[in-house]
């Protein structure tokens, strides 16, 4: 995927209702993770790392800061980071 014709979101677009579900792909474009949801208060972003199909996966808590979400030509939200997949999965697991 190409990201540099994406249209990044405005930082009023930077919510919950709108991030939730968004694929996040690491510096190869490889996905890495999906956002879970947002804490706000936190600045945080909780991805769900690894597993298959949702079973095996864990929830960790990356700041808004490192990730860059923008549309793509579909208007599908979605997020770069320069951190890996294993990065994130060496991470401890956020729990709420």
């Amino acid at each position: 995927m190409d990201h540099l014709n994406h249209v990044r979101l405005s930082p009023t677009e930077v919510t919950s209702g709108v991030l939730e579900g968004a694929t996040v792909y690491g510096p190869d474009n490889d996905t890495i993770g999906t956002v879970d949801h947002i804490h706000s208060e936190s600045g945080a972003a909780i991805i769900d790392v690894g597993g298959f199909l949702g079973v095996g996966t864990k929830s960790v808590a990356v700041p808004l800061a490192v990730l860059d979400f923008m549309r793509d030509e579909d208007g599908d939200v979605h997020a770069v980071t320069t951190w890996t997949k294993d990065q994130l999965e060496e991470m401890p697991e956020h729990l709420d």
